[in-house]
């Protein structure tokens, strides 16, 4: 699959998650089992249009698994355990949290990453963007200064991603920051920064439009 998409993405800078470039963005976690959140997400179904992301899910969160995630990768901090899943195939915003996010694949997927490190009052050019295949069953680390969002679907059967974070992050915000400045203007949920693309949803709902350049779609 690999292969193809490489052929069908020519403008993409797509890489498998392997590839040695990661380790700026992340990289591979291969210390648990992840059985049990596999098979819980085989009762999911991929929504008919349109992507759901839930923050937290006890039938993930409440399990022996998430208890050792806890401890040992996130330093006994609480963690919320939910999941991505839809039919997204563009990149349309870019987010960042400032603390690691694991991310399991459920399904083959695309990440569409870039460095925080790169952001330029508030702006950003999308040829900064990276793709990365991540084939199913395979668990990464973001990095806190490794921009993200939702993954792209390879396949007409969407995509499945279970997405641990520090608890209450991408909660409601009680209040956007008034007369916000610098990075306060990109401040979107409780510990989510967010950059959007004008063409997408997210900015058409006040997300600050800082992206520049192609809204990047995944073609398969």
């Amino acid at each position: 699959m690999y292969t193809d998409l490489v052929k069908k993405n020519p403008a993409l800078s797509l890489l498998p998650v392997t590839d040695d470039s990661f380790r700026q963005y992340g990289r591979i976690v291969e210390e648990y089992d992840f059985t049990p959140w596999l098979k819980t997400m085989e009762q999911i179904a991929v929504p008919e249009s349109g992507n759901v992301y839930v923050a937290d899910d006890p039938r993930l969160t409440d399990t022996e698994l998430a208890a050792a995630v806890k401890e040992k990768l996130n330093g006994s901090m609480p963690i919320e355990v939910g999941y991505c899943i839809g039919n997204g195939s563009q990149l349309n915003a870019l987010e960042y949290h400032k603390m690691p996010e694991l991310d399991l694949a459920v399904t083959d997927l695309v990440l569409l990453l870039a460095d925080a490190r790169d952001i330029r009052d508030n702006t950003l050019d999308t040829s900064l963007v990276k793709g990365y295949y991540v084939p199913a069953g395979t668990a990464c680390e973001l990095y806190g200064t490794t921009l993200h969002f939702a993954p792209c679907r390879v396949s007409d059967e969407g995509f499945k991603c279970v997405v641990v974070l520090p608890q209450g992050t991408n909660l409601p915000l009680e209040r956007l920051p008034e007369n916000a400045r610098g990075e306060e203007r990109l401040l979107w949920m409780q510990g989510k920064w967010l950059i959007a693309h004008p063409e997408s949803a997210p900015a058409k709902n006040g997300a600050y439009a800082g992206l520049t350049g192609e809204n990047i779609p995944v073609l398969y």
